[in-house]
């Protein structure tokens, strides 16, 4: 599989995602703690989308390494508030689970592809970004 195929697919991916939460969001419980925990999850799981549509128009290898690692740190953050909504007793293990398994996909994806994209340019410190 070429890097822009790749692309497309986590662009869909992390697009899918943050429908997803979108959708979750409107059925959480109406209570405050609920709605604080619940915007920044949903600010978190849509940031990934939008980060990751950053990297594919990153200008530099420098820049491809530096959005990739802000998108790997959201789709940490977004599991972060999976956890304390949970662990608060907020929302149900069994309402989340498919979501947070999505979410730890994602991360082992993105932060492989990270680790792979960090690798490649401390080979060569002047390494581009391929296509």
């Amino acid at each position: 599989m070429s890097n822009l195929e790749f692309a497309k697919i986590m662009q869909g991916r992390t697009k899918a995602f943050a429908v997803q939460i979108i959708k979750f969001y409107g059925k959480m419980p109406s209570t405050e703690e609920s709605r604080v925990l619940g915007r920044q999850l949903l600010r978190a799981a849509t940031s990934v989308a939008a980060n990751y549509r950053a990297v594919s128009r990153s200008k530099s290898y420098a820049d491809f390494v530096h959005k990739l690692g802000t998108v790997v740190e959201e789709v940490d953050e977004t599991l972060l508030w999976f956890e304390l909504l949970e662990g608060a007793g907020l929302v149900a293990e069994s309402k989340i689970s498919s979501l947070k398994s999505e979410a730890g996909e994602l991360l082992r994806i993105l932060q492989t592809s990270l680790h792979t994209a960090e690798n490649k340019r401390a080979e060569n410190p002047r390494a581009r970004k391929s296509s």
